[in-house]
């Protein structure tokens, strides 16, 4: 007696076409082509070219270099001044430029107080200056030597400004302590006192005296306690002399 077989199952032909065509279709989205491929690495590489060539014109050619100069601040000195001893290379790239080193060759010019040096996109420098603003002179020899708030014997110039007090030191100069003694008394003086003082002068920095416009001496001392002495002062000068101490405020002299 034999076994009937069962007929084989079979999936229409016209099912499986479809199934592999799908299956093909998405290996083709999934798997970029080597065309695709190519053209995306190419890319690439110009995108770094164009990198590098941008850099590389910043960096190393003048297209973006020095072309002018800019001097702002200067009153005694001259831009042209500035410009030489700043010493900057034309045509060399902006971005290259060391500004600190330019600030500091300018900074040895005895007249500037203050220097910054900026970059001015595409092809200027900027240096701006603030001088040196004095506060007194001394005259010796060779001229009338000017003196700012710090000290600094910065510029000499045949006649002293009018309205100038002068002063009276062995050693002029920032290194000086007796220099820096006299400009800090002259600093903190009130403004009416202060333009009645014709000269300042002292021997060691405890010892500042001023010469009034009126010929009168005043002992200062130093520069502790100004606004105190200057309120003793003006009341000691409502009475008559030609010296007047006020070196020690709580002991006040006149003679």
């Amino acid at each position: 007696m034999t076994t009937p077989t069962r007929p084989e199952s079979r999936r229409p032909a016209s099912s499986a076409g479809a199934a592999a065509r799908e299956r093909r279709e998405k290996r083709e989205l999934l798997r970029p082509t080597r065309r695709r491929a190519l053209m995306r690495r190419w890319m690439v590489v110009l995108v770094l070219l164009g990198v590098v060539g941008v850099l590389y014109v910043i960096l190393f050619t003048p297209v973006l270099g020095v072309r002018s100069v800019d001097v702002q601040g200067t009153q005694g000195l001259t831009p042209d001044e500035v410009r030489a001893v700043a010493a900057v290379e034309m045509g060399k790239p902006l971005v290259r430029l060391d500004t600190d080193q330019i600030a500091d060759r300018v900074a040895t010019l005895p007249r500037v107080a203050k220097v910054s040096v900026e970059r001015s996109w595409p092809s200027t420098v900027e240096i701006i200056i603030t001088e040196r603003t004095p506060v007194a002179y001394a005259k010796l020899a060779d001229g009338a030597h000017m003196v700012d708030a710090t000290g600094a014997d910065y510029a000499v110039v045949p006649q002293a400004p009018a309205g100038l007090p002068s002063i009276e030191v062995a050693t002029l100069g920032t290194g000086d302590p007796v220099t820096r003694a006299v400009v800090d008394v002259l600093g903190r003086i009130p403004p009416q006192l202060k333009e009645r003082v014709v000269t300042l002068a002292a021997k060691t920095p405890g010892d500042v005296q001023l010469r009034l416009t009126t010929g009168q001496l005043v002992k200062w001392g130093n520069a502790e306690d100004s606004e105190r002495k200057a309120m003793v002062l003006a009341a000691l000068l409502t009475r008559p002399g030609k010296v007047y101490d006020v070196a020690a405020p709580d002991l006040p002299t006149v003679s």
